[in-house]
């Protein structure tokens, strides 16, 4: 079965496209910090079937992050923890925007 390439228009930031060579490329990062990253929780590529790591757009932007706060002196840990709180900030206003919207279930209850 032969799959559709969609346009980069219709592909989602979290689609794991890029192989560790091209992420590296453009990200500006070395494959072997790529993988210093990863062994220590920084990112989380996703895996194809044969174990290759598959970068996202969304996994560029948190490597261009982690570049920012390592280039503001912050150590790995303290960048895991900063990476790490964000991360939760992010889900708790989802979370935030799902109770907010008209017509759910918490929404009504509150009026």
């Amino acid at each position: 079965m032969m799959r559709k390439n969609l346009p980069m228009a219709e592909r989602d930031s979290q689609t794991p496209v890029y192989g560790i060579a091209v992420a590296a490329q453009l990200s500006g990062i070395p494959e072997a910090s790529l993988r210093l990253f990863e062994a220590r929780g920084l990112l989380t590529p996703a895996r194809s079937d044969g174990g290759t790591r598959r970068y996202s757009d969304d996994d560029l932007a948190r490597l261009q992050r982690v570049t920012d706060l390592r280039d503001e002196g912050i150590n790995i840990a303290g960048i895991r923890r900063v990476l790490d709180l964000e991360d939760e900030n992010a889900g708790l206003r989802a979370e935030r925007e799902t109770l907010d919207r008209p017509g759910s279930a918490e929404s009504a209850a509150s009026s």
